[in-house]
């Protein structure tokens, strides 16, 4: 069975959220029917990727078991069970967001179009520098460009649309960590890699922007969870340097380069803030909600003998191996998930991303409550 959201944080969502879904008109107060736009890769894809690929290729390991175990089936997701914009649907007391490419599916509470795998550059920029991204990559840009045909196909005019994106919460990201992890995978420097970070905040902030001008007025964008601390990485880019560690295992710089990806990416927010002061623009803290359960592993029922490794895997320190990874024919993935911070090496459990929501919902909701 799915977890549940405790009482506290479901009261909590209540009372901040109040001013954000009701408004008035006339006097009287109504109810605002609101939605959810998601934009982002594997951390928020609902179900895109396994549309696009055929059952053998990258990607489709999400729509077998055991993706989606705790759910009872698999549907796209690339974690045992819920992720993070189920979350926020689930507090908003929204119906979950339904994949853009999914058919005969309803997309009156919003649509994800999160794609797993994709970048926020699109190919050019990485093939110019030698890495190769998936043939499934859906860039930032491109995802836009679907949010556009959506709008073409629902709205009767661009003032309809407006007032629709004005009741709704727009999340970009998080998105990113796949344009620099191909990049660290082809051999590329974290020096270099740093290079990258500049044109990929700035398309990050072009895209929020013309979000904001098609009318959203409630959007949060997220930075990037601690890279450092994930199995992929430290599998990938171990080191026999004790000083390449921190207390908690991680690796400091690859933990110390998601830091300045998400400071560039606060920095650029805050001008973005200026350019538009009647919009609400937020940060999504990912790093530090994913550190607040690392820190708090035990307390917060984790396994801390186990928090760095993958809890569908095997082989290593980490339980992780490229070449036999989660889905894969006699991988196994362990009893109790709940335990667990990774799901498979590269993405969260279902149980990581009700906490790490839980964090940034008691940060981010007070300040969307009366936005208006």
């Amino acid at each position: 069975m799915p977890s549940k959201i405790p009482l506290h944080f479901l009261l909590l969502t209540i009372t901040s959220f109040l001013c954000f879904s009701t408004g008035r008109v006339h006097g009287e107060l109504i109810l605002v029917r609101s939605s959810i736009y998601q934009f982002g890769d594997s951390t928020s894809d609902t179900g895109n990727l396994i549309r696009m690929v055929g059952p053998n290729d990258t990607g489709s390991q999400a729509a077998r078991l055991p993706y989606g175990e705790t759910l009872g089936k698999p549907t796209g997701h690339f974690s045992n069970g819920r992720l993070i914009v189920d979350y926020f649907a689930m507090a908003l007391g929204l119906p979950l967001v339904n994949p853009y490419l999914g058919k005969n599916l309803s997309f009156e509470h919003g649509v994800n179009f999160a794609v797993a795998g994709s970048t926020v550059l699109n190919s050019s920029f990485y093939a110019a520098r030698n890495v190769t991204v998936l043939a499934s990559d859906v860039p930032l840009r491109l995802q836009l460009n679907w949010f556009r045909n959506h709008l073409n196909s629902t709205c009767g005019s661009q003032i309809e649309c407006g007032k629709k994106l004005k009741r709704s919460l727009v999340i970009v990201g998080e998105m990113g960590s796949n344009d620099f992890l191909y990049s660290f995978l082809y051999g590329k420097s974290i020096l270099e890699v740093l290079t990258y970070v500049p044109p990929l905040v700035e398309e990050t902030i072009n895209v929020t922007r013309e979000l904001i001008k098609l009318g959203a007025s409630k959007v949060v964008v997220f930075g990037d969870f601690a890279i450092g601390c994930s199995p992929i990485y430290l599998t990938n880019f171990k080191s026999n340097d004790s000083n390449a560690y921190d207390d908690k295992g991680c690796l400091k710089a690859y933990n110390a380069f998601s830091q300045f990806r998400n400071t560039y990416v606060q920095v650029a927010l805050a001008k973005l803030r200026q350019e538009f002061p009647r919009a609400t623009i937020l940060y999504g803290d990912y790093y530090n909600g994913y550190k607040y359960v690392l820190d708090r592993a035990s307390y917060l029922g984790f396994d801390p003998q186990s928090a760095l490794k993958a809890c569908c895997g095997t082989g290593g320190a980490y339980s992780y191996n490229f070449t036999q990874t989660c889905g894969s024919t006699g991988v196994p993935a362990c009893p109790n998930p709940n335990k667990f911070i990774s799901w498979d090496g590269v993405h969260l459990t279902q149980e990581a991303h009700r906490r790490i929501t839980e964090y940034n919902i008691n940060k981010i909701f007070p300040k969307l409550s009366c936005a208006t």
